[in-house]
């Protein structure tokens, strides 16, 4: 008995890009390493120990039939995604403020057998998606016209307004996509200074009123509950403590984080300084798979920390392999929307791959202490379920769209051999 027909072929499923997709292969491997590995705090305690891998598994195999589907939709529906996906992220986000509450901050609607959903996750392609689309669809020859600012901002700021209450570093990396796909739009200079400017002064008017109300005001109690906790990271003062390296036994300095925010800023803190544990006890080489000790004391080590993880089992070398992945993605989706005949394909590829990107850059960097702490998973490899599935249809997205942007090149092939249409010699 025949699982598939006589006549079946693997590059049926897979299509588009096949550099995408070993690069999204190579990500959902390590993802299932390092999870398994980096959930030792969970394993011990509901003392089942296959489950974290599982979990992880069942949401990659989620993601991976999503990608597959959604690599054979033609890219100009995905226009619909911006229309009718933006009432729907401000419903779900709005829900997810009314009733969601997970870890003290509402960002998760909770489902059902104890699944829970995260809107911003899906709220944040939407906006890409409008925005590739207004760009697009105001695109003249010497560059967009300026309504077009005004249009994305209407679009963007409501998003970013109810995810900035919850998940400020999510706000702020979504904002900065759309920023860099105006930019790459040819939005003239003058409007994006002003976005800039804007940007900044409601910036630092939150700064000021944050450190200019009382402890326990209405605004810190009612809207941004969050407050004390961006109070800490900017306030932060670093320096050197003594810390025993729990495999060695020697001392080494590592900086140390006081500050008035209270158990916050020193949970974060502790975070931090296992973290730089873990990178300082690999060795160059790493300790190997499954071989971490600091896993079982760093908080979120299967999250928001797995890239210290990744540093101490597989090396300077292989955290550099992993970091080249979201290198290789970024210039290779550049080539494919370099390749694109329409522009809304081609702003769509970048602004999704930028989302991916920036938010790989601030979890690595926040590892090797070089970003305060922000709670940003590394994409497609950290633990978690509604991260890893609308990941996963990114990638279908931008597979859509290499698959349109490769039969535009195999055409213009063909019409080079035509006769009468060769090429100088």
């Amino acid at each position: 008995m025949r699982l598939f027909p006589e006549n079946f072929k693997y590059k049926n499923i897979f299509q588009g890009s096949t550099v995408i997709w070993i690069i999204y292969f190579l990500l959902c491997v390590v993802s299932l390493v390092e999870v398994y590995s980096a959930s030792s705090q969970l394993t011990y305690k509901s003392g089942e120990f296959m489950s974290p891998l599982i979990k992880q598994a069942g949401f990659l195999c989620v993601g991976f039939l999503l990608c597959s589907l959604i690599q054979n939709v033609p890219c100009r529906y995905f226009k619909l995604v911006g229309i009718f996906g933006i009432p729907i992220s401000i419903i779900l986000l709005v829900a997810a403020l009314a009733i969601g509450r997970v870890n003290d901050g509402a960002r998760w609607i909770p489902l059902l057998f104890g699944f829970r959903f995260q809107p911003s996750e899906l709220a944040k392609g939407v906006v890409v998606t409008a925005v590739a689309f207004i760009l697009a669809s105001l695109q003249k020859p010497d560059g967009v016209d300026r309504r077009a600012v005004k249009y994305v901002m209407c679009v963007t700021l409501p998003i970013c307004a109810l995810i900035f209450t919850e998940n400020l570093s999510t706000a702020a990396i979504l904002f900065l996509t759309v920023f860099l796909m105006m930019f790459i739009a040819r939005v003239p200079w003058l409007q994006l200074f002003k976005v800039v400017g804007g940007l900044m002064l409601v910036g630092v008017f939150l700064i000021l009123l944050a450190f200019a109300l009382p402890s326990g005001n209405f605004l810190e109690d009612k809207i941004l509950h969050r407050m004390d906790t961006w109070k800490g990271r900017i306030t932060q003062v670093q320096e050197d403590s003594v810390v025993i390296d729990s495999l060695t036994g020697k001392p080494f300095k590592i900086p140390q984080t006081k500050q008035a925010a209270g158990d916050v800023a020193m949970e974060g803190s502790d975070q931090r300084n296992y973290g730089y544990m873990a990178i300082a006890s690999s060795n160059v080489l790493g300790r190997g798979p499954g071989n971490s000790i600091t896993r079982d004391y760093l908080q979120q080590a299967y999250c928001d920390f797995i890239y210290a993880i990744i540093l101490e089992e597989m090396g300077f070398f292989g955290g550099l392999g992993v970091a080249a992945l979201y290198v290789f993605l970024l210039f290779q989706t550049g080539r494919i929307a370099s390749r694109c005949e329409r522009n809304f394909p081609a702003f769509l590829a970048m602004g999704l791959v930028l989302l991916m990107a920036i938010q790989a850059c601030i979890n690595m960097f926040v590892a090797v202490g070089l970003f305060p702490i922000t709670g940003q998973t590394l994409p497609m490899i950290s633990r978690g379920g509604t991260a890893t599935i609308v990941n996963s249809m990114y990638f279908g997205m931008i597979l859509s769209i290499s698959r349109g942007a490769r039969k535009n090149k195999l055409e213009e092939a063909g019409d080079m051999l035509r006769p009468g249409l060769q090429g100088p010699k």
